[in-house]
């Protein structure tokens, strides 16, 4: 197992992760294979959306935020169950193929760590199952 540590700067963000995703799979050779992302945190999960236009990030955040708003009469008494709800509806984890030591990738995809509960230091776990060098 592969670990990536990840300090968040807002309460809430879609944080891209592609590009050291790649390079995690560049360094240990990875080539062909399923590479599995976990991040092992229950206010913060992943997604996969598109990356191209920041505007789309920014439109996800705003619609959990009207779907699951800060105040929702909680029971939760930490003050963040809204994070905690939020983390649920996006996820804890992924599966990413790779061919010829490329993550694939639709053209506007790119990975996020989406934080809830932030600012923090997140933590994303990764598992090969593949083929190596």
């Amino acid at each position: 197992m592969q670990s990536l540590t990840i300090r968040t700067a807002e309460r809430e963000e879609l944080l891209a992760v592609t590009g050291r995703l790649q390079d995690m799979v560049a360094q240990m050779g990875w080539r062909d294979g399923l590479l599995s992302i976990f991040c092992p945190h229950t206010t913060a999960g992943l997604t996969v959306n598109e990356n191209a236009d920041p505007d789309v990030a920014k439109d996800i955040l705003a619609s959990l935020k009207r779907l699951v708003p800060l105040e929702g009469g909680f029971r939760h008494g930490e003050g963040n169950s809204d994070a905690h709800v939020k983390a649920s509806l996006m996820g804890p984890s992924l599966s990413l193929m790779v061919e010829d030591g490329r993550i694939l990738l639709g053209t506007w995809q790119g990975v996020f760590l989406c934080e809830f509960d932030g600012p923090r230091t997140r933590k994303l776990w990764a598992k090969w199952l593949g083929q190596e060098g």
